[in-house]
Parts: C-alpha cells; structure tokens; sequence
C-alpha cells in the first residue's frame, strides 16, 4: 500500500475549487492503484504558523544544544518533514493568490525545506535535493486564465515558484492540473472544472497504462 499525502492551501473552506478537484484526483488515483494510505493536511486552516525569529533560532542550533523550547519549535517542523519523507505521492491543491502561492502553504515550504534534510550544498555549493522518487501532482486553481497563449501569462508565479521549490528539494516528477477561468463568469468557471477532470482521467489512464 503506497502512502499519499494531500496537501490543500485554499482558505475557502468547502468552496474551494482546488481542494474539490484534488480530492476527486485522489479519489480517481485511488480505484486506478489501488488504495493507498492517504494523510491529508490542510494548511488552509491556519494551523501551520509562519516562521519566526524563534523558530530560525531553534533550527539553526545544533541538536545536542537545543534547550526544551527549542525541541518543542523543531518538532512540528519534523512532523511536517516526516510526512513529505513517508509519502511516496504527494498531491498538492493550491489556489491563485495575487499571482502566487497562499502564504500557508509558503509557510510549509519553509517548515520541510532544511538543509541536511531534504536538501544539502556540494563542496562546490552545488544545491541538491534529497526528497528523491516520489510523484508529485499540483491541482492549480486560477481565477484567470495563465495557461497557452493568455495575455497575462507573464503574471503566473504560482507554478514556476512551486517547480522551483520542489525541484529544489528532489520533487523534480511534477505534473500540474490547472482549473482555470474560476472567476471569469459562470461557464469559464464550468470549463474549467471540465477541462481539469479530463486531464485527470487522461493522466492516471496514462499513468495506469504504463
């Protein structure tokens, strides 16, 4: 049984476009791989706290240093790294905010992403990742319409952040989901859900496939 974790970032509640998609994704990954151990965390909820003076303090002391506030900080930031570690697919439902990513989910970005963990420097200060083979699927919900020739394609920052940061950590098997034109109008908004079910049945028929 493979372990999953789903990761959603919308602070929409049950509106949200991008959690309803990525949980019909893993619903569909699911009957075509069979059932996997899924671990969802919602980051939407506000549970996950920024970074902090504090919390910088905490992780750049040594282990055998750290006082009890210290280990108590670093814990969480663990508990975080151990999922994405534990998980051989990752999905992540993220909606547009001003052209980026929600704060929450930067600031679990911030939280897995440590030096020695999963990520390390070469003698020659070449960055490589260490979160290597796993599958990462990004369910991206979008008010607007970025994707093909769209005039304000130059705004997105959401997908080359995420392909950035991932990659930075090993995830470098990324493949994006986008549920666009969701505050254009009624039937933009209706494509667009359209068009990010079909993707999905065509990926996991290919990924099944193969």
């Amino acid at each position: 049984m493979k372990n999953l974790l789903f990761v959603t970032s919308s602070l929409s509640g049950g509106d949200s476009k991008s959690a309803q998609i990525g949980r019909e994704f893993v619903a569909v990954w699911q009957r075509r791989h069979g059932q996997a151990h899924v671990i969802e965390r919602n980051l939407g909820t506000g549970t996950i706290p920024h970074l902090t003076g504090e919390h910088l303090e905490a992780l750049m002391t040594p282990a055998d240093q750290r006082s009890n506030r210290h280990r108590w900080l670093v814990k969480g930031s663990d508990e975080l790294i151990e999922e994405v570690e534990a998980a051989e697919v990752i999905v992540i439902a993220v909606p547009m905010y001003n052209f980026t990513i929600p704060s929450t989910l930067k600031a679990w970005f911030d939280h897995i992403t440590r030096a020695g963990r999963t990520f390390r420097y070469s003698a020659e200060g070449k960055p490589e990742g260490l979160l290597k083979n796993k599958k990462v699927y990004v369910i991206a919900a979008r008010g607007g319409i970025y994707t093909g020739a769209s005039p304000v394609k130059a705004f997105d920052f959401q997908e080359p952040y995420l392909r950035t940061i991932l990659g930075f950590n090993g995830l470098t098997d990324v493949t994006f989901i986008y549920v666009e034109g969701q505050k254009i109008s009624p039937a933009a908004a209706a494509d667009g859900l359209t068009q990010a079910r079909e993707a999905i049945t065509g990926l996991i028929s290919m990924a099944h496939a193969a």
